[in-house]
């Protein structure tokens, strides 16, 4: 239901951003999902200090029962929230009728999965400057690489094209390129509105051999192949395994962008082209990335990767990333044989991302969306990880 009478007890609007702070501070939230338990189940609000249940609207829709009310935790103020926004406000009028301390979260779960916060990686000690973009609501990172007055995204999210945009304005910088480091399952790919805007848009040369419909307008890069972003360079890596294209990109020799392969608690899944039948050669072939292309790097190589699971912990500048000497020392999976890593890769796997064919379709360029079904689609986890939990040492 999209319509909801209004509340009879006018109730105060939270931002997201600043639920965000209150959770990234520390202090303690409590939390109403009033979404449907499938919707919750998929996706919802998590974190150390997160007291959150879900009480479904209906249970509503003809006051509030006693029963229900005990369901329901005390806050200060309790944060109310649904998926757009409509529901909580009714909701949070019904608790405050009830004589509860209530606030309802503007534009709910679509107003989070609307934060995008960017950091500085201060461990990068090439040539420029990159900064990580966090989205909470996905998991999803991208990368910022400012030099010279020029600029370079990698990794962009359609939805927030205009952002990187703006922010290479605000860094006195021109954003010239556009990278992807493969056909991403998860979210709609930044890179054709950025080409648009002027920006040149760049794919993996082995993602074409998937059937990208517009490869002659975008820019291909081969393994080896270097790009000049102001004084630094960018090379393409080849490192198969999460999909045959995938391919990161060692920022001025010193910072990997590893988009889907390697994480800073996981290794990537390797079903997502490749399917069920195709998935333990994936995984051999990501083994053979890791132990000959990644992990050779020198230790102090900084590892930036394309995502972060609510197991992933931050560095100390704040952003996801770790060392290739830190990354070797805590995550075992690291250095196991090739068939103990195949059996631990394909041993727990989550659900495939939501809507993943017709996201991918959309990334080759077979299909078109609006802006607002692209933003529709990537709603949810990420789920491009080998786990859900940390692979990391304990």
């Amino acid at each position: 239901m999209d319509d909801f009478p209004a509340p009879e007890t006018p109730v105060d609007v939270l931002e997201p951003a600043a639920l965000k702070d209150r959770i990234d501070t520390g202090e303690p939230v409590t939390v109403l999902d009033a979404r449907m338990p499938a919707d919750f189940e998929e996706w919802h609000i998590d974190g150390e200090n997160v007291d959150i249940v879900n009480v479904p609207y209906f249970e509503f829709m003809d006051g509030v029962e006693e029963e229900v009310l005990e369901q329901i935790p005390h806050g200060d103020p309790l944060v109310v929230l649904c998926a757009k926004g409509g529901a909580s406000e009714f909701v949070a009028g019904a608790l405050a009728d009830a004589g509860r301390d209530v606030v309802h979260l503007e534009d709910g779960m679509n107003g989070w999965a609307r934060i995008l916060e960017r950091v500085e990686v201060t461990t990068y000690d090439g040539p420029g400057a990159v900064y990580q973009y966090q989205r909470p609501s996905s998991g999803c990172l991208s990368y910022l690489v400012v030099s010279d007055g020029v600029a370079a995204v990698i990794d962009p999210l359609r939805s927030f094209s205009d952002r990187y945009l703006a922010d290479a304005e605000r860094l006195d910088a021109t954003l010239l390129y556009a990278f992807d480091t493969h056909i991403h399952a998860d979210h709609i790919s930044g890179v054709r509105a950025l080409d648009d805007a002027g920006a040149r848009g760049v794919l993996p040369a082995p993602a074409l051999d998937r059937g990208v419909a517009d490869a002659d307008v975008l820019e291909a890069v081969d393994d080896g192949e270097t790009i000049d972003i102001g004084e630094t360079t960018i090379e393409a890596v080849h490192t198969p395994g999460h999909t045959s294209g995938m391919t990161s990109y060692l920022v001025g020799g010193a910072l990997l962008a590893t988009g889907d392969g390697l994480f800073t608690e996981s290794v990537a899944r390797p079903d997502l082209e490749e399917g069920d039948d195709g998935a333990a050669a994936a995984a051999r072939t990501l083994h053979e990335t890791l132990q000959q292309r990644i992990l050779t790097l020198p230790s102090e190589t900084v590892i930036a990767p394309a995502h972060f699971s609510d197991a992933a912990t931050t560095a100390e500048d704040g952003s996801y990333t770790a060392t290739v000497g830190e990354l070797t020392d805590r995550m075992s999976a690291l250095s196991l044989d090739e068939e103990s890593f195949v059996e631990l890769v394909l041993a727990d796997m989550p659900p495939r991302p939501a809507n993943y064919e017709e996201i991918i379709e959309t990334n080759l360029g077979q299909q078109s969306v609006g802006d607002d079904e692209a933003f529709e689609l990537e709603l949810g986890p990420n789920n491009c990880a080998a786990s859900q939990d940390s692979l990391a040492d304990d």
